[in-house]
């Protein structure tokens, strides 16, 4: 008998109706109106979420004043830090080997994560400085306990609350593809409100002064975006699988969130430390430095996850060839 199955329901025959009593289906007008109130109480939790979400928002955005939305510096600078995440987020998209993922759940996942991370902000800044007192250690444990975990939730709850409902979600692979989308809106917004934080807006006017003002936050932002990327990629593509295992899904969910948070506080960790030492041992500038570590870091996990993106094209392509051995498979990236 299936776990899900009640005893009466596996060993009726069907002719008998078990209609409240094991089984259950809308029949009635009070049964009617529970599915109704069931589906007004999931949407407007949702909708109150994304509603909390937005208020936040635009508490930050009007904490920089209105001319921030506007300034043509801010998005020159603002454009500039996001294109390697945006370069790395387009690369998982188009190693997807299964059907092209619609724009409009591409935008809507972009969107939602740049709502969602304003949760990440707020709960950052609110338990920060709980950790303070314990310096360094303090710091590390902040980094793994607290942002890790909550910024991969966040991103990956911009993913859960609308494209892994829909029926286009079809795919495992899809997971990662949401996931890396959801990273890139995250790097949005934290780089749109660190580089407000740190540029004066009356300093910045449109052409070569705005690049010279704010070229080195931009290009210091930029070497940070493509790691939300990849860690939420990693997280994306487990609640994918998820999706397919539903026996299993809690765990799964979790695993990825675990994966996705470690290397977030690693990255974070490390970053100051290792940059501080190698600029002394090899005499280079900490910028320098600093690129050199994130090259590494990143290149590594990065390329463990299009590792993992690959094995799953590979595994679709020997599959889908032995239910159709004359279908001649198409040359995707990885092959040409």
């Amino acid at each position: 008998m299936p776990a899900d199955e009640d005893p009466i329901a596996s060993r009726a025959d069907d002719d008998r109706d078990l209609y409240d009593v094991a089984t259950w289906e809308e029949r009635t007008s009070l049964d009617g109106l529970s599915v109704a109130l069931y589906w007004l109480l999931t949407r407007s939790a949702k909708a109150g979420l994304l509603l909390v979400a937005l208020l936040i928002l635009l508490a930050i955005l009007g904490s920089f004043g209105l001319g921030l939305l506007f300034d043509p510096a801010i998005a020159v600078l603002l454009g500039l830090s996001v294109i390697p995440a945006l370069g790395l987020a387009a690369y998982v998209y188009v190693s997807d080997v299964t059907t092209a993922e619609p724009l409009s759940l591409l935008v809507a996942t972009f969107l939602l994560s740049i709502l969602t991370a304003t949760f990440a902000a707020v709960l950052n800044d609110v338990l920060q400085p709980y950790f303070r007192p314990f310096g360094f250690l303090g710091l590390v444990l902040f980094f793994f306990v607290v942002v890790g975990p909550v910024e991969e939730s966040v991103k990956l709850l911009a993913v859960r609350l609308y494209a892994y409902t829909d029926a286009r979600f079809d795919a495992v692979i899809d997971g990662a593809v949401y996931g890396a989308i959801a990273g890139l809106g995250f790097v949005v917004i934290e780089n749109l409100v660190y580089i407000a934080q740190n540029v004066e807006l009356s300093e910045l006017t449109v052409g070569v002064a705005a690049l010279g003002a704010g070229d080195g936050i931009a290009a210091l932002r930029a070497l940070a975006g493509p790691g939300h990327v990849i860690y939420s990629g990693f997280a994306g593509y487990y609640l994918g699988l998820a999706k397919f295992n539903p026996g299993n899904r809690g765990p799964i969910v979790v695993k990825g969130l675990v994966l996705a948070a470690a290397i977030h506080g690693l990255y974070n960790t490390l970053v100051g430390p290792v940059t501080a030492v190698a600029s002394g041992l090899f005499g280079v500038p900490q910028v320098l430095a600093l690129f050199g570590f994130v090259l590494v870091f990143q290149g590594a996990f990065g390329y463990v996850l299009l590792r993992k993106i690959r094995r799953y094209r590979d595994t679709f392509l020997e599959t889908r060839d032995a239910v159709d051995p004359g279908v001649e498979p198409e040359l995707d990236e990885f092959e040409q």
